[in-house]
């Protein structure tokens, strides 16, 4: 049996520009993989193929051995793909708990992690709870802070019960400790078997929780590894930061946790 996700050879072109060239990655069971790179790289783009959203020009996604590539959105969504967006996409006019119940009932299935309870009302305030915003129930979703609207989106999408879960972007708005204690969730959600893809741009997010690391620059793979391998490679030093480790002498930082 392969990888959870396996993108293979992903291609996608908008006229005449390529934004995505041949990606080639997997995501893992129980593990949190890192797709980062620069703004405009093609992040977003092969979250938007994986999900169904956009179409490859060429190249395949498989997801659970199967070829999932002209799936549309919604079967995928039933068969375990959740995602959050990069742009905060909440029912503004609804209650917290009721943009959480909407997933929940779409749905149509108790959470795995509550049963056997059964009731929808105490498994939406402890997935609530969970992710740290049950303070907010009752508060609408346009009034709540940024850090909170991102923790919300990451609650609808559980609400599904993925087995695979894109999170584009999602420490934006948070704060160091809410950051630290994502994290710790994060790596909760792998544990207990959940493949995690996050694109990201809080290298110390990345570096702590990851347990491998893609890099895309200009639509392409230029690395991957551990955090450890992607942090020390020269591509990706040149990619982020103009230079490598090596091109120059000691008047530079090198490190990727001072990137965002």
């Amino acid at each position: 049996m392969g990888a959870l996700l396996e993108v293979d050879d992903v291609v996608v072109k908008f006229g005449g520009v390529t934004a995505v060239n041949r990606a080639n990655f997997t995501a893992e069971r129980g593990q949190i993989t890192g797709l980062i790179g620069p703004n405009g790289a093609g992040k977003t783009t092969c979250f938007n193929v994986i999900t169904g959203l956009q179409r490859p020009t060429s190249g395949r996604v498989r997801y659970r051995d199967r070829d999932v590539s002209r799936w549309p959105v919604h079967k995928r969504a039933k068969h375990g793909i959740g995602r959050t967006f990069q742009r905060l996409e909440a029912f503004g006019s609804l209650s917290v708990r009721d943009n959480v119940r909407v997933a929940h009932d779409i749905h149509g299935g108790p959470l795995a992690w509550v049963r056997p309870s059964g009731r929808t009302s105490l498994e939406i305030d402890v997935l609530l709870d969970r992710v740290g915003i049950a303070e907010y129930a009752d508060e609408r979703a346009d009034s709540v802070p940024t850090g909170t609207a991102r923790l919300l989106e990451l609650a609808r999408a559980l609400a599904c019960n993925p087995q695979l879960l894109l999170l584009d972007e999602p420490s934006s708005g948070l704060d160091e400790t809410e950051t630290d204690a994502f994290g710790e969730l994060l790596k909760d959600l792998a544990a207990e078997g959940a493949a995690i893809l996050m694109v990201e741009h809080d290298m110390d997010l990345v570096m702590a929780v990851c347990d491998d690391i893609h890099v895309l620059d200009f639509g392409q793979i230029i690395a991957s590894g551990t955090p450890a391998a992607v942090r020390t490679d020269p591509a990706v030093q040149r990619a982020y930061l103009g230079y490598a480790e090596t091109d120059h002498e000691g008047d530079h930082t090198s490190e990727m946790g001072a990137v965002s």
